[in-house]
């Protein structure tokens, strides 16, 4: 028995009209779901109507609800699926103080409001044994939130102060916001800067003084955002060509090397040593240099060049700094 699959049935047989079970296969996997069988429809069928007390007629016409009011409220969790449920909410930790928090809340709400008396989601034996440690967010105004999701609904340009990580002041920005980002709990905006002429990223956490603009724009038909970030590493706009790194890894932290997904391209090989060499291709090498100058002497840039020589001079840089 498939949850989304009783939803649909339902759903379509709510108009009141009779359906066979093979127009009710195709109806469903018509949706790009899958194809179904006449059989699994027939399962379900038989499920709606003994255990959901669903109202199912069949004649020669086919199946159809006898009762037109009638709609299936919930269906049953799995064991599996009520876990899911029950760490929902405090997953929903690391949406705090944005206007996202109240509106999935109220989706998860709804999802619990939604199960049958006799399904109880009890999650208090979670709190003393489970721990969701979120990423830590940075600062935003919530009406910013508004605003730029406004935009991008109406594609309307919007203008904002903005402070570049390297300025000590704010700078005025009119930009036509094409795409969002959240990387890490952290919000960024991806758009055509009418400053600069070309496409950017703008941290919503250095913004300040945002205003919508009665000015339209459209998205370029040729726009991707995956030409602009790395969806798999961050959104640092650093390379416009894709670079290959390499790295070598310590055995001192080599089993965390070797369990953990660094790209979906990468080669990953565990030496006799019990070094890691890791290799994948990417456009964030900031992303790429925070990590490894994080890790210290455990992990060395084998390539590209360009990295390893800023990997050691801003090594250089902090062994000056302490003298």
């Amino acid at each position: 028995m498939n949850n989304w699959r009783i939803l649909a049935l339902d759903n379509i047989l709510r108009d009141g009209r009779p359906y066979t079970a093979a127009s009710l296969a195709k109806l469903i996997s018509d949706n790009g779901r899958a194809d179904y069988s006449v059989r699994t429809i027939q399962r379900d069928l038989d499920y709606m109507r003994d255990t959901l007390n669903a109202p199912i007629e069949s004649d020669y016409r086919g199946y159809r609800y006898t009762e037109p009011n009638f709609f299936i409220k919930s269906v049953p969790l799995t064991e599996g699926e009520a876990f899911a449920v029950a760490v929902l909410n405090p997953l929903l930790e690391q949406y705090r103080n944005t206007p996202l928090e109240a509106q999935l809340r109220s989706v998860f709400y709804k999802i619990t409001s939604c199960l049958p008396q006799k399904i109880t989601v009890d999650a208090s034996f979670l709190n003393p044994r489970l721990t969701f440690i979120p990423d830590r967010t940075e600062n935003i105004d919530p009406k910013f939130f508004k605003t730029i999701f406004d935009a991008l609904k109406t594609m309307r340009a919007i203008r904002f102060g903005y402070r570049p990580l390297q300025k000590t002041t704010y700078m005025e920005r009119t930009v036509d916001p094409y795409h969002v980002v959240c990387q890490r709990g952290n919000w960024y905006v991806l758009g055509k800067c009418h400053d600069k002429g070309d496409v950017r990223i703008f941290s919503f956490s250095r913004m300040k003084e945002i205003k919508p603009l009665k000015e339209k724009f459209a998205i370029p038909k040729d726009f991707n955002p995956g030409d602009h970030f790395d969806a798999e590493l961050g959104v640092w706009l650093s390379n416009a060509t894709p670079i290959t790194v390499e790295l070598l890894i310590d055995k001192e932290i080599g089993t965390f090397a070797l369990n953990r997904t660094w790209h979906s391209d990468q080669v990953v090989e565990e030496k006799s040593d019990g070094s890691v060499y890791v290799k994948f291709t990417t456009t964030q090498k900031q992303e790429v240099l925070r990590w490894v100058l994080g890790q210290g002497h455990t992990v060395k840039v084998l390539g590209p060049a360009e990295l390893a020589r800023e990997v050691r001079e801003e090594a250089e840089r902090v062994r000056a700094m302490y003298g």
